[in-house]
């Protein structure tokens, strides 16, 4: 049953003080914890809430900008969360409206499940895109691709950051900067000594999380892929562009299994900028 919820309750700007707040609504929610997600993203982004009046948040979101500083060329707004007893209130859509005021003219996306889209769409969002989450223990097949991987180090930041930013279509260094700290694995694939791609393992629970995966072309990130798969043995999961028809199906043969799907969607903007074709796999959903 819901509670009903006092007239006014402002939203303020979270911290990372407030980080066993926003995954014990994480859990409120039947979500997972995770504790080292949300630590990244209260870290790099802007988180905002509304306090609860029995203590902890009644919901949370995390905008997370991307370009210049006092000029981002984009947000991408995630973890949108309202506790269940305060479901179905209008909590969720007075964050957002919140939220969406506040980034003024920035353009805005983020990764909606079905249930989310009809707030979404209310708000002005338009659908452009799909991403599938697959889940498994990858189970290598003799692979041998050709293309070169190794340990990414600290010299090749500044290329990574080069790479991120043509293929994303906007700078990225508050988060990418903080990879190496964030990940377990971060890996490079070169070709003639020239950085091609590159991917990161993450512990998300009982699992790592493969993302970002940026790569020349399809092969590339296959390669990545294998070569993260052979330094872990948890399960993978990743959110994969479904226009990326033959990764999906080869990580599908190789032990990975559809979980959900989750809708792209664009706000002030007619589409998403960067080159979707050597974009794989986003950090994490809630980050873009």
């Amino acid at each position: 049953m819901s509670t009903p919820l006092p007239p006014s309750l402002p939203v303020r700007r979270l911290t990372h003080r407030d980080l066993t707040a926003c995954a014990d609504l994480s859990e409120d929610r039947g979500w997972p914890r995770e504790e080292h997600k949300w630590g990244l993203l209260l870290s790099a982004g802007k988180g905002y809430g509304v306090d609860a009046p029995g203590g902890g948040l009644l919901s949370a979101c995390v905008v997370t900008e991307y370009g210049p500083h006092g000029r981002p060329a984009l947000g991408a707004i995630g973890m949108v969360l309202v506790a269940e007893r305060y479901a179905r209130q209008g909590v969720g859509r007075r964050l957002m409206r919140h939220v969406v005021s506040e980034m003024g003219s920035t353009p805005l996306t983020l990764h909606a499940t079905s249930n989310g889209i009809p707030l979404y769409e209310e708000l002005g969002f338009k659908a452009t895109g799909r991403v599938e989450m697959v889940l498994g223990h990858f189970t290598p097949e003799g692979e041998e691709s050709g293309v070169l991987t190794r340990a990414a180090t600290a010299e090749d930041l500044t290329t990574i950051l080069r790479l991120d930013e043509e293929v994303f279509g906007a700078d990225r260094t508050l988060v990418i900067a903080r990879l190496p700290a964030f990940t377990d694995q971060m890996r490079v694939a070169e070709d003639n000594g020239r950085i091609i791609g590159y991917a990161a393992a993450w512990p998300n629970m009982d699992t790592h999380v493969v993302g970002p995966l940026i790569a020349r072309d399809t092969k590339t990130a296959m390669a990545l892929v294998t070569s993260l798969a052979a330094r872990t043995d948890r399960p993978l999961r990743t959110d994969i562009d479904v226009r990326h028809t033959d990764l999906l199906a080869w990580l599908k043969e190789r032990g990975l299994r559809s979980v959900a799907f989750n809708t792209v969607m664009i706000y002030g903007t007619t589409e998403l900028p960067g080159d979707w074709s050597r974009r794989f796999a986003p950090l994490t959903v809630a980050a873009g």
